[in-house]
């Protein structure tokens, strides 16, 4: 008799469907998958560290590279939790603006992961298509904040800047003549909020043409449907939040469950799968997408209507007017020192979390008075999520797996911290 021998063999780092620098090292009984154990470590850079060294207002800009897909979500959950620590009130414009933002960083994070989840299941044109999307998107990022990626736009007490009044717009060029230009500015002629309230409401039609490219596509339902299966009961055992969780039939969504900012006065809905598979965590992406539409559309309305301030009042937190800086020496000395020392905040400790593309990302921080934190432990939903990846892949093939690390839509900067 020959030996059967079970072979084991890593999966990454350098692999295209690693989804960033995951290792994984697999027990294989010929192609079927005995058993698979995730190697992290690779991007870790120290932020929870680093934190404790760096002013709390220096370290908003670390949340944007956490999960560097979903940046201001990461963001969110920090300046909450510094806000939660000083008791201070955030204007409802500023609360308004952020769920705005917040649910546009949704659909970035799902068009990323569309693309991405696409490409690995063999699907080529939807990456091309998302983005698209993203593209513009990118924009509002640029057009508020100054950068396309790592915004650094919310503020203890608010936001950094109201919404700008014009959207920047394409110039001609060899490539686009002027009248193609005039053609591409057409919803670029008003506001960033006309541009947004354009895009949501262009936008369900778009994810109408992604289902019609995958949702009864045959091939994306051999890789998808019965891949990955998690009842409700595992999902809640292994800390799944988000879509993974939901994806599982489980309805529980911060949004609505703990609701912060101002989502108890918006109106939409939470998407609940059945079968707990990777084509059930599609379909709640997919209805995520226009359930984020719906959101946006309600923050543009009010918005339009409801001017006011973005910032806090409260003046050992925010900084002076620009205006007032360049005018006033106290003014000009306090945005030195805002700067500079940065503000204390009591002592005291707090847990804030959001609902995060990904799933519940919270944020433990522990101050002992000082003007930098005494602690800072981050939740990220990712990492519950990883760790389940052994139970949802053993007894599939190694292509299946490709479909199960897709469907956790993982990134390692959170992952890793």
């Amino acid at each position: 008799m020959a030996e059967i021998r079970n072979y084991t063999m890593n999966f990454g780092p350098q692999h295209p469907a690693a989804h960033g620098v995951l290792r994984l090292v697999m027990e294989l009984d010929g192609e079927v998958i005995l058993r698979a154990d995730p190697h992290i470590g690779l991007l870790h850079r120290g932020t929870e560290k680093l934190a404790e060294n760096k002013t709390f207002l220096q370290s908003v800009p670390y949340m944007d590279r956490l999960d560097y897909v979903s940046m201001m979500s990461n963001e969110h959950a920090y300046v909450m939790a510094i806000e939660k620590l000083l008791k201070i009130e955030v204007p409802l414009r500023a609360q308004y603006i952020r769920v705005m933002f917040d649910e546009i960083t949704r659909i970035l994070n799902h068009l990323l992961w569309i693309g991405a989840h696409g490409l690995d299941v063999g699907a080529m044109t939807i990456f091309l298509y998302a983005f698209r999307e993203r593209e513009d998107l990118m924009d509002c990022y640029e057009a508020v904040s100054g950068a396309r990626l790592h915004a650094a736009y919310y503020r203890p007490g608010g936001v950094y800047r109201d919404l700008p009044d014009t959207m920047p717009q394409y110039e001609s060029s060899k490539i686009h003549n002027v009248k193609q230009t005039k053609k591409r500015n057409e919803n670029r002629e008003g506001s960033l909020l006309d541009f947004i309230d354009d895009f949501a409401s262009r936008f369900p039609a778009l994810v109408d043409e992604y289902e019609t490219l995958l949702t009864d596509n045959r091939i994306w339902k051999q890789r998808l449907v019965d891949i990955g299966i998690v009842s409700p009961e595992r999902a809640k055992a292994l800390g799944f939040t988000g879509p993974m969780l939901r994806g599982s039939g489980v309805e529980w969504d911060l949004r609505k469950k703990q609701p912060y900012e101002v989502y108890d006065k918006l109106d939409f809905d939470v998407p609940v799968g059945v079968n707990g598979d990777c084509y059930d965590r599609y379909l709640v992406r997919m209805e995520e997408f226009r359930q984020s539409s719906r959101i946006i559309k309600q923050c543009v309305e009010w918005l339009q209507k409801n001017p006011g301030p973005v910032m806090s009042e409260n003046h050992k937190v925010a900084p002076p007017s620009r205006v007032g800086m360049k005018q006033n020496m106290e003014e000009m000395i306090h945005h030195f020192k805002l700067f500079t020392e940065g503000f204390h905040v009591p002592p005291g400790e707090a847990y804030v979390a959001v609902e995060h593309p990904k799933g519940e990302f919270g944020i433990y921080l522990v101050s002992d008075g000082a003007n930098k934190p005494y602690r800072l432990k981050i939740r990220a939903p990712g990492f519950a999520h990883l760790a389940g990846i052994d139970e949802m892949s053993r007894g599939h093939m190694i292509a299946d797996l490709v479909t199960i690390i897709g469907t956790q839509d993982i990134v390692f900067g959170e992952i890793d911290r």
